[in-house]
């Protein structure tokens, strides 16, 4: 379980608390109304790589204890400092309605053997209980050893609580045929060789004159 201790948000500006080390955020649920909250900023960025926002954050400092999830969290274009975050409190007994990342595992026969390997699916929608609620779920990729083998969401293993929301036979990976492309070799352009009509009052090319005197020994005759 992971734990984040927060505390209520003052008056003070978004600048003064991370100035002051701490990060401006909020909680709000289906039967908890939005509130605005401060958390120490290297506390909550090491629980945001751990969670993500797919694993409970359970809040401390209000009250009573609060679990979450982090529903949204935003960081700084260049220096990636987290600047803001939001927690999802979640109602105790129901389900969770949530997309979880997929993690490919192993490697395929059939991409060693040369061929092509397409994942088209990252992630699944699921409804699962609070306490089975999976980080991410594994894809076992050493199933694929040939061409047009496939594995679909529903081959995907769930917790037990779980009910898979994607549609069942939507393509999580599949393998395609590696087809090697013929180079087209493109003949090279034929090379038309122009002879210049010489110009009127140009003196003529050689031979020319000859074959003038030719011509005049023709009529004669």
């Amino acid at each position: 379980m992971l734990v984040l201790e927060v505390k209520p948000r003052g008056k003070e500006s978004a600048d003064t608390l991370r100035q002051g080390g701490e990060v401006p955020a909020v909680f709000y649920g289906p039967k908890e109304k939005a509130t605005a909250i401060a958390v120490d900023a290297r506390k909550l960025a090491s629980v945001w790589r751990e969670a993500g926002e797919t694993t409970i954050v359970t809040l401390k400092g209000l009250g009573e204890d609060k679990d979450t999830l982090i529903h949204d969290a935003q960081f700084h274009p260049v220096n990636g400092q987290l600047l803001h975050a939001d927690f999802y409190v979640l109602e105790k007994g129901k389900k969770i309605t949530i997309k979880v990342p997929l993690e490919f595992e192993g490697a395929a026969p059939a991409e060693k053997a040369g061929h092509i390997l397409v994942k088209a699916l990252h992630e699944v929608e699921i409804e699962v209980a609070a306490a089975e609620l999976p980080h991410h779920l594994a894809v076992d990729l050493t199933v694929l050893a040939n061409v047009g083998d496939h594995i679909t969401a529903a081959q995907i293993k769930l917790p037990a609580s779980a009910t898979l929301l994607t549609h069942a036979e939507e393509i999580v990976a599949s393998v395609t045929e590696f087809k090697e492309e013929k180079e087209e070799i493109t003949p090279p352009p034929e090379t038309e060789i122009l002879t210049a009509k010489p110009e009127e009052g140009a003196p003529a090319a050689e031979g020319a004159p000859a074959a003038a005197k030719e011509e005049k020994k023709e009529k004669k005759g």
